[in-house]
């Protein structure tokens, strides 16, 4: 039933949110005893399993909610404040990883490596420390830092071309060219993919022959907590591209009213500005 006078739509009591807390605690409990070795990846399974039926669910409701009509503007508004709000907070989540990498080569390790001596002495005796290292107490672990090429140059390629083929795609959905909108659609998604895939390459390469593990010191950490959770957000926005574009093939979206579409594409645009943040001082400084 379509929505009449102009009213906010406010929809029924809705389990999801329930559902989606369970989800992510069990996730987060599952993942926080299996780094510490309590137990192994089922808990985390169950959790990131129980999340994504969640966001099937609360997603599907939400599109039905939109197709049937039961949107106006207010409601619109409300989207687009709620979207410009979580990219925000994840902002603030990558500032915080990027400040915890600042923080570890500008001051730490300058600090721990002898450019205060005299409270450097104290604490790591004839220890010199230079940016990429993975601290003291690592001296005798032989490792490599990732270089920026060829793997991470190649994909700051695709990430950087797939912000432009969703570009196109966008025009060409506000300008009703559908043929069009669905094959630069389908052209992200595939970038999207590829960058995954050479990701989970460059990670083989780390492991089996750079001995660069997540637990190599402040490097690893570092490289895999940055590099780990952007491959995770190209994770959830290609699967969201997926979905966008099996709307658009259904013909969910109009030139005028497309919101979910444009949401999909920030979130995008947001994971390529990150991805050039990473590949500058992770890859290249």
């Amino acid at each position: 039933m379509a929505q009449t006078h102009g009213a906010y739509y406010v929809p029924h009591g809705s389990y999801w949110p329930i559902v989606g807390s369970i989800g992510l605690t069990t996730a987060v409990v599952g993942a926080a005893g299996y780094m510490n070795g309590s137990w192994g990846l089922t808990p985390l399974l169950i959790g990131v399993a129980i999340t994504a039926f969640m966001m099937f669910g609360w997603f599907g409701a939400v599109i039905r909610e939109s197709v049937g009509g039961l949107y106006n503007d207010q409601v619109d508004r409300s989207f687009r404040w709620g979207m410009m709000w979580f990219i925000f907070s994840e902002i603030m989540f990558f500032g915080a990883f990027f400040g915890a990498l600042f923080y570890a080569r500008m001051l730490s390790v300058p600090w721990l490596g002898g450019e205060d001596v005299s409270t450097s002495k104290y604490l790591w005796d004839a220890v010199t420390l230079n940016w990429p290292t993975a601290g003291p107490g690592f001296a005798d672990l032989q490792w490599e830092p990732m270089g920026a090429w060829p793997l991470p140059t190649i994909n700051t390629l695709l990430l950087l071309t797939s912000g432009v083929t969703i570009t196109i795609a966008h025009h060409a959905l506000k300008a009703n060219e559908r043929v069009k909108l669905v094959l630069f659609m389908w052209a992200t998604v595939l970038l999207g993919a590829t960058f995954l895939c050479l990701q989970a390459y460059e990670y083989y390469e780390a492991y089996q022959h750079l001995n660069l593990r997540l637990d190599t010191g402040i490097y690893g950490s570092t490289f895999f907590m940055l590099t780990g959770f952007h491959g995770m957000h190209v994770l959830v926005g290609t699967i969201t591209l997926v979905v966008i574009t099996l709307r658009c093939m259904a013909g969910h979206f109009r030139p005028d009213s497309h919101f979910g579409f444009e949401a999909a594409a920030w979130y995008w645009h947001f994971v390529d500005v990150v991805w050039l943040g990473l590949y500058v001082f992770v890859y290249i400084l």
